[in-house]
């Protein structure tokens, strides 16, 4: 419990890897947050997602909505919060696991790329935190978002080495460090830390091996 009192919020797109948060990334943040001792705050913005896909047929399910907020419940059993009513002085430390719901709900870079745009309230947390030099975790493909966000300053990320997701990355002003499944990047001067997980993993083994290590940084970057 070396973490107790620390509060961390993660950020749950929705549920489920094709149009929300992967799961296995969100939950193995959850469980090493919570063997840590953090006080966790899951949280997700009260909006729609871009779109509902079928998981077991990979295909659109036309004419069905789904709320992040609602979804991300599922994995937060229950317990999870309006990101809009959440500011940076209520946490310590802000991780989003990855799955499309960053590039399709948070954000629209599946769909625009470099030029895309992050969901209002979530770059308003980012900026808040990173203005308050408080640390943040971006997994999988969500540090796209941090790129865009933060890309005035220059931070240090890494998807993998998917070289068009790197080059987007680039494009947006951050840089990015090719890395492999079990690393993580961490970029002190922005209290960014970086880890590929289902962006090369194989199974839910090897991502457990970067969100740990994840996690365990940006603890420490909040003591």
């Amino acid at each position: 419990m070396k973490y107790q009192g620390k509060r961390a919020g993660v950020v749950l797109a929705g549920c489920g890897v094709y149009d929300g948060a992967e799961i296995h990334e969100a939950v193995l943040t959850l469980l090493a947050l919570n063997r840590a001792g953090a006080e966790i705050v899951c949280l997700a913005p009260d909006k729609q997602q871009h779109h509902v896909v079928n998981h077991l047929s990979g295909k659109e399910s036309a004419g069905e909505n789904r709320s992040m907020l609602a979804e991300g419940a599922r994995i937060a059993r229950g317990n999870i919060k309006e990101m809009g009513k959440i500011s940076a002085t209520d946490l310590d430390l802000l991780i989003f696991p990855g799955g499309y719901g960053a590039a399709k709900n948070l954000s629209d870079f599946a769909f625009k790329g470099r030029d895309c745009t992050v969901e209002r309230e979530t770059e308003r947390l980012i900026r808040e935190m990173h203005d308050a030099r408080k640390p943040q975790g971006f997994i999988c493909i969500a540090p796209v978002i941090a790129a865009k966000v933060l890309g005035a300053h220059g931070p240090l990320l890494t998807i993998g080495f998917d070289a068009q997701t790197a080059a987007a990355i680039e494009a947006m002003g951050g840089k990015h460090i090719n890395s492999k499944i079990d690393e993580i990047v961490v970029d002190d001067n922005n209290r960014l830390v970086s880890t590929p997980a289902y962006m090369l993993a194989s199974g839910i083994a090897e991502v457990a091996m970067g969100v740990e290590k994840l996690v365990g940084e940006v603890l420490r970057l909040c003591r």
